[in-house]
């Protein structure tokens, strides 16, 4: 319970404390059904002796009474949901933006090492884990307070059989507890594995496209088959000591109400207790013992999965098993220039870049050609700070990118990915994510230069089009042309196209080639180039091998004095023809 109660406190300071108003109520409410918790008990026992003492009109009168209170007891039930819901709502929520803050705030080699699952399950079902113990613990409480009641109503009725119950109850709950423990610990087994069948599970309906283009349904499914396999092995364990333990105290359960049955006839014949008192006690082994059994076996399940939740969303914020990205606190106005000295960076063990050194100058147009694997995206990645370098330094505006914030560098930076992501959102959204006050003729520009205007007007409902997750329902070359637009609306200072025309057609291609052009002077660009005619009127060319720049130039010395750079063009040439 102690690790329960941290766990609240951490949980309350956090997510909980303005929402504090109905949480108060619910604690005035719950003490003031006490009352009512601690009299109903005693008027069914005084009715249950004037009923079989044959004394009808007082048994009437008990049971009227009863029944007002039962009334007054079910507004009070209501009360207690009602604001329940009022604290639910709220700090699910806050949870749940909180968390995802926290996801979108880790770096990008820890989101790279973890299956979606991992922050899909995390983000969904612990929270709403997490969150039941504020609904559900409140319902227990209030059973455990009519449970109260009823130990108060036996103790001024009988010590002795106060005694026995609580003796009862004690060994019954020390059970449920231990029984609590083991199923925990599977538990946690399973969680880690359904985050695994959860990512996979995201794989199948994101990647469902391809899987059938490859022809892999079949291998895939086996997959997730043996996953599952592994899941469900986890939940059967779980279960099958669940089970196990309930039958044994089953049967403890019944021993215990045997027993208490002597007690109370050893109780009559020493004159201690009459017949009607008896049966009356009697009649409360169940609110005492199953129902007490019922409060703690909820309670301890309850702790069990909020304990379990709150670590694995903690694990999220300790910046110890998931590790954050980490920005500088420097804000500035940026210009335009950045600069790579020396940089040297791998991913794991497999070093891209080797003692990099760029120097790239604002309002220039820059272009960047290399074998596959050269380091091209990876140069655009450590710009926008996506991984922190091995060694060297990368400069923008002759600032240390390390003591900038976040805003300084990614607020002035947008890269055109060869596969950019479009979000299952209208085209009109699409474009508001990165500036929410854009004007519809700021959007409708945008599309304009980027050569989509004219598809869009073909849609039924024009730029409140839903596009689909990933821009399914856009072809390649449109999916293209919608992130540049959404690069045109964000207006950074530095664009970045990583193979963006790649996908577009000569037309189309022609088309964005005059949109960059038209953006020459403006910003800083840099075009990684599959298409070289991309970057023919570029102020300069850098050709990257083996991670490091081997040379440079305009199109048209570099056409001259590089016989690797020449041998593209050539190439690019026959291809056209």
């Amino acid at each position: 319970m102690a690790e329960t109660i941290r766990n609240l406190k951490r949980v309350y300071r956090k997510y909980g404390k303005e929402y504090k108003s109905p949480l108060i109520k619910i604690f005035v409410i719950s003490l003031f059904g006490l009352i009512t918790n601690i009299a109903i008990p005693l008027i069914s026992a005084q009715f249950v002796v004037n009923f079989t003492d044959s004394n009808f009109e007082q048994a009437i009168y008990m049971a009227l009474v009863a029944l007002v209170i039962y009334g007054i007891d079910l507004i009070k039930v209501l009360l207690i949901r009602k604001n329940n819901q009022l604290f639910r709502r709220g700090t699910v929520k806050k949870m749940q933006m909180s968390l995802g803050r926290e996801i979108l705030a880790l770096d990008q080699k820890t989101l790279d090492g973890n299956s979606s699952g991992t922050f899909i399950q995390r983000l969904t079902n612990d929270t709403e884990k997490m969150s039941k113990i504020f609904t559900n613990g409140m319902v227990i409480i209030i059973k455990f307070l009519s449970a109260i009641g009823s130990f108060i109503a036996i103790l001024i009725i009988d010590w002795h059989m106060f005694l026995y119950y609580v003796i009862a109850s004690f060994i019954l709950s020390a059970l449920n507890y231990v029984k609590n423990e083991k199923v925990g610990e599977k538990d946690k087994e399973y969680r880690k594995e359904s985050d695994k069948v959860a990512g996979l599970t995201g794989e199948l309906v994101r990647g469902a496209r391809d899987i059938k283009m490859l022809y892999a349904k079949e291998s895939f499914m086996h997959n997730l088959d043996e996953k599952i396999d592994v899941q469900n092995d986890k939940v059967f364990e779980m279960r099958n000591i669940d089970m196990n333990y309930n039958l044994f105290i089953g049967y403890i359960k019944i021993i215990l109400e045997f027993l208490s049955v002597l007690l109370l006839i050893t109780l009559i014949n020493k004159n201690i207790l009459s017949v009607a008192i008896a049966m009356a006690l009697f009649n409360y082994r169940h609110t005492v013992l199953n129902n007490f059994m019922d409060i703690v076996s909820e309670l301890l399940e309850e702790c069990k999965n909020f304990n379990i939740s709150t670590d694995r969303v903690f694990a999220l914020m300790n910046n110890k098993d998931f590790q954050k990205e980490k920005f500088g606190e420097k804000s500035k106005e940026v210009i335009g220039n950045f600069e790579f000295k020396n940089v040297t960076f791998g991913y794991n063990e497999n070093i891209v870049l080797k003692g990099l050194n760029l120097n790239i100058k604002s309002g220039h147009t820059y272009g960047i050609v290399g074998k596959s694997g050269s380091g091209k995206t990876t140069i655009f990645n450590l710009l926008c700070k996506m991984y922190d370098i091995n060694s060297g330094a990368i400069l923008i505006d002759g600032e240390d990118i390390n003591d900038l914030d976040e805003q300084s560098i990614r607020g002035n930076i947008t890269i055109i990915n060869q596969n950019p992501y479009i979000f299952n959102m209208s085209i009109k959204e699409n474009l508001r994510l990165v500036k929410e006050k854009v004007t519809d003729e700021e959007i409708i520009n945008a599309c304009r230069i980027a050569c989509l205007d004219d598809y869009i007007e073909t849609l039924p409902d024009k730029y409140d089009t839903v596009i689909g997750e990933g821009g399914v329902n856009l072809s390649g070359g449109q999916r293209q042309r919608l992130a540049i637009a959404r690069a045109l609306v964000q207006n950074t200072k530095i664009i970045l196209f990583d193979e963006a025309t790649s996908a577009l057609d000569n037309e189309t291609q022609g088309k964005i080639q005059k949109a960059i052009d038209n953006l020459t002077g403006d910003y800083t660009i840099i075009i990684i180039a599959h298409r070289l005619s991309t970057i023919v009127n570029c102020n300069k060319i850098f050709i990257l091998e083996n991670g490091k720049i081997s040379d440079s130039g305009t199109h048209q010395e570099l056409l001259k004095s590089n016989k690797y750079y020449k041998q593209l063009c050539e190439t690019e040439l026959v291809e056209k023809d």
